[in-house]
């Protein structure tokens, strides 16, 4: 009888077990990869308002490591061809609002009817890219560099503060059509430094994402579309890297994007993803598809979005929109909008 009793138990505990088993397994490869959520859905943008947005378009932001300096353009008039700069607005803190915005002096803005454009500023705050359209380069609009010695210093206070000469990126990144959107990654798992850029040489239909590598001396070498991330006849443009390089935002009016009023795909925010910086990016999904998967609320609008830039610390993204109602120029005016998710607490 005890025997019989035995082995009806098992019958029953064994699959138990078994079930179990795998389901710890599958939890813990869960909580490891890449399917757990490391955060919380996107809130509903907000219009980040007075004084970074005002009655004349506002649009391109970028949001520095620390958080304190917000660097966005401003086009100075109702006409194309009207000034286009770069500007900055500081806060003392994360938790302070903005300050009045400057616009940055004439090593970065040239003087005229001159546009400039897209900033970026590199982790350790030393170095400035940007897009300009000034005399002496290889095409339409190429991407320039400026260094300053103080990081926190945006203006030439004394001979070595604030931002110095810009300097040509040179014919491995620049060409005849226009270059756009320079976002610098430096990889600090394998050293490797990379430029990601846009641009709408005469191979592409539209605008496509391109990469060049840091050289040892100094230089970004040949630059390569980023096949996995562009679309054949649509323009995929803006790119954008969290602090670990998995994660890529950046714009696309390519199919799955919102319709806009004029019947066409508008330009949508939509990101790509990858396990390691070793490996391709992922296939591409439209954010708002991401932030529902988390239980969120639309990002994208039928209007046009644009210039994604995420906090170093990956909670805060902002970017520009054209055509949403809220805007303070009114709608068809352009403005700094953000949204907001919170880090999850997990084991690591």
């Amino acid at each position: 009888m005890r025997l019989r009793n035995l082995i009806r138990s098992a019958i029953w505990i064994v699959p138990l077990l078994v079930c179990s088993m795998w389901a710890l397994a599958l939890a813990g490869a869960t909580s490891d990869g890449e399917d757990t959520p490391r955060y919380s859905a996107w809130s509903t943008p907000v219009n980040l308002g007075p004084p970074v947005n005002t009655a004349l378009p506002e649009f391109q932001p970028f949001v520095t490591k620390d958080g304190l300096s917000l660097y966005f353009v401003v086009l100075e008039g109702p006409n194309v061809g009207d000034p286009q700069d770069i500007w900055v607005s500081k806060r003392s803190s994360k938790s302070d609002p903005w300050g009045t915005p400057q616009r940055l002096g004439p090593a970065i803005n040239t003087p005229g009817k001159v546009i400039e454009a897209m900033p970026f500023v590199t982790v350790d705050g030393h170095w400035m890219y940007f897009l300009s359209a000034r005399t002496g380069g290889f095409g339409r609009n190429d991407i320039y560099v400026s260094r300053r010695h103080n990081k926190r210093e945006d203006f030439p206070t004394d001979p070595s503060g604030g931002w110095q000469e810009a300097v040509n990126l040179g014919p491995n990144i620049n060409t005849s059509s226009g270059e756009q959107a320079p976002f610098v990654f430096e990889d600090e798992e394998t050293g490797i430094t990379t430029l990601y850029f846009n641009s709408n040489r005469p191979t592409n239909i539209q605008h496509d994402i391109y990469a060049s590598t840091l050289q040892p001396d100094g230089t970004f070498g040949p630059a390569a579309p980023v096949a996995e991330l562009n679309t054949l006849s649509s323009n995929d443009q803006h790119p954008m890297l969290s602090r670990d390089g998995l994660q890529m935002f950046f714009i696309s009016d390519r199919p799955g994007s919102r319709i806009g009023n004029d019947g066409f795909f508008s330009s949508d925010i939509w990101v790509s993803t990858r396990a390691s910086t070793s490996d391709p990016w992922g296939t591409p999904e439209n954010l708002d598809v991401v932030n529902a998967r988390l239980g969120g609320g639309p990002i994208n609008s039928m209007f046009f979005e644009g210039r994604p830039a995420l906090s170093f610390d990956g909670t805060v993204l902002y970017f520009h929109n054209g055509g949403r109602p809220e805007n303070i120029g009114g709608q068809g005016f352009f403005d700094i909008w953000m949204t907001t998710r919170t880090k999850l607490n997990r084991q690591e």
